[in-house]
């Protein structure tokens, strides 16, 4: 059995880079987009599980009541061994999965990061292994979470500790690697999306301030009372141009360029 399913969770924030590796490697996948299905087939159907981002809250069940259901197959096919890699919500997810807490940081993570450092235990991991020790990261959440029991820890960020680990063969990474640059530029197509750029970026696309954003969830932004479930279907809503997705394009070029060289000389 060769089949993978993939999760998404809102139309503006598909598989990307992941997918492509899948079609490169000829692997089939099915892709399930849960803010129009809402409903989770039978993971033992397929061989390994990629779960993507979301505006939503990992535990947000009073407004989503399928996130209960995909925390019990998440925990399900990773203890039957599933190899399982989730992104930024999906990390989240899995963290809550395997009993957790995920929360709500002090202060968002949003923009182009040179700040995530590989863990000692990471040089030793078939995944992370071979990559370079610092890496060049897209970050977009404000939630975060504990370390799951028996979890290993491989990379952290001076803001959030917890950015990727490994829990027997699942994996959940904060950052964004599937996204382009871009498909992280036809975010800031989606108001508030760009909105909650606006409002937490300083100085750059790598800085952020402010305090608690919980209008921010799992990944892509939220306005108050805006669930991803009211958006229309692709999130391609025109905005306002103020720059920034041409700055992110070329932050997000330049850092795949260096990342790129990096992992070149450490080979």
């Amino acid at each position: 059995m060769q089949r993978f399913l993939v999760i998404q969770r809102a139309a503006c924030e598909p598989p990307g880079a992941c997918e492509d590796e899948l079609i490169a490697r000829r692997i089939e996948f099915e892709r399930v987009e849960l803010d129009e299905t809402r409903s989770l087939p039978d993971w033992r159907e397929f061989a390994a599980i990629v779960a993507m981002g979301g505006p939503m809250g990992a535990n947000d069940d009073a407004e989503l009541a399928w996130l209960a259901d995909e925390r019990r197959l998440i925990a399900d096919a990773v203890g039957a061994g599933r190899p399982y890699w989730g992104v930024c919500l999906g990390a989240q997810l899995l963290a809550a999965s395997l009993g957790a807490w995920v929360y709500t940081g002090e202060r968002p993570e949003i923009g182009v990061r040179a700040d995530v450092e590989l863990s000692d235990a990471a040089r030793a991991d078939p995944v992370f292994g071979d990559a370079p020790r610092r890496i060049t990261t897209l970050q977009w959440h404000s939630d975060s979470f504990e370390l799951p029991r028996g979890a290993t820890l491989l990379a952290s960020s001076p803001r959030y500790i917890n950015q990727a680990f490994a829990w027997r063969r699942a994996y959940g990474v904060q950052f964004h690697l599937e996204a382009s640059p871009e498909l992280a530029a036809s975010w800031l197509e989606v108001p508030e999306y760009a909105a909650e750029l606006e409002r937490h970026h300083e100085g750059g696309l790598g800085r952020t301030r402010g305090g608690p954003a919980r209008t921010r969830r799992g990944t892509g932004p939220r306005a108050r009372g805006v669930r991803a479930l009211d958006r229309p279907r692709g999130c391609a809503v025109a905005v306002s141009s103020s720059g920034f997705a041409d700055r992110l394009r070329e932050l997000l070029t330049a850092s795949s360029s260096r990342s790129a060289g990096r992992a070149a000389d450490a080979r």
